[in-house]
């Protein structure tokens, strides 16, 4: 009798379908035969996957109750925040406010300015005497989050900002990031006071960072609006300097 790869002991097939990217496995190898389901629904396999691409650590077998969500969180992990870094001038950014001299790009450290502990970055936008403000919106099914996943798994959701002054005007920083309904409604916000940052400060670049935990099910998209302006009303670019913003989905295991 002619052997098939449908003949292939458990663990051979284990270590074959852990090759596979996820899509298939979940869309077109879960449908070949019951054992195949089977197969691809053991959680060996998605440990193996976690092994293969370096998501695994020994540690985490305890914390982690489906490796298979474990797998696609880690697999979808990165900055969901486009452009955030201003290396294509304001592409995928919604301009909100935009008064004064206007929103502008420049170069790493700028005038009066401070390098970025992060030697990757080398552009930031900078906000004029009247309210600049900037926002991106994310569409979680867009970048890979299913509902039934946000829905039930809730898993973290951390953002992060960074901002400066200038050392010889004084400004003020607003963040506000909210997780919005499919109606657009808000179920959960993040929004700290406006920080003002006096004249002669020390210019150092200053990260915010907030993780959204337990929120209510139902989250769709993501609203992130970042900005301000400066507080000594003086033509050009004085005021509040930001980048590197990031908007990234757990586990925070990695």
């Amino acid at each position: 009798a002619m052997t098939t790869v449908l003949d292939l002991p458990e663990d051979v097939l284990v270590e074959l379908l852990s090759l596979l990217p996820a899509r298939d496995l979940l869309r077109a190898c879960r449908l070949v035969c019951r054992q195949w389901r089977y197969v691809v629904d053991l959680t060996t396999l998605w440990k193996r996957k976690c092994q293969r691409e370096g998501f695994y650590a020994q540690n985490l077998d305890r914390s982690i109750s489906d490796w298979k969500v474990f797998y696609m969180l880690c697999d979808l992990k990165r900055n969901l925040i486009k452009n955030p870094c201003a290396e294509e001038n304001f592409r995928h950014w919604k301009i909100d406010k935009n008064e004064g001299d206007k929103w502008n790009i420049e170069d790493l450290p700028g005038p009066h300015g401070n390098m970025m502990p992060d030697p990757k970055v080398h552009k930031y936008f900078v906000t004029s005497y009247g309210p600049c403000f900037k926002s991106q919106l994310i569409t979680l099914q867009k970048e890979g989050y299913w509902n039934q996943l946000m829905d039930e798994k809730r898993p973290e959701i951390v953002v992060k900002d960074w901002y400066s002054a200038r050392f010889d005007c004084g400004c003020r920083y607003e963040l506000r990031v909210r997780l919005l309904s499919e109606d657009y409604i808000v179920l959960e916000e993040f929004h700290p006071e406006p920080v003002v940052i006096e004249q002669w400060s020390d210019a150092a670049w200053r990260e915010i960072s907030h993780t959204f935990q337990n929120y209510p099910a139902g989250v769709r998209y993501i609203w992130f609006q970042h900005g301000g302006q400066d507080t000594q009303f003086w033509a050009g670019w004085y005021g509040i300097r930001v980048t590197n913003s990031s908007v990234t989905i757990g586990p925070l295991t990695l």
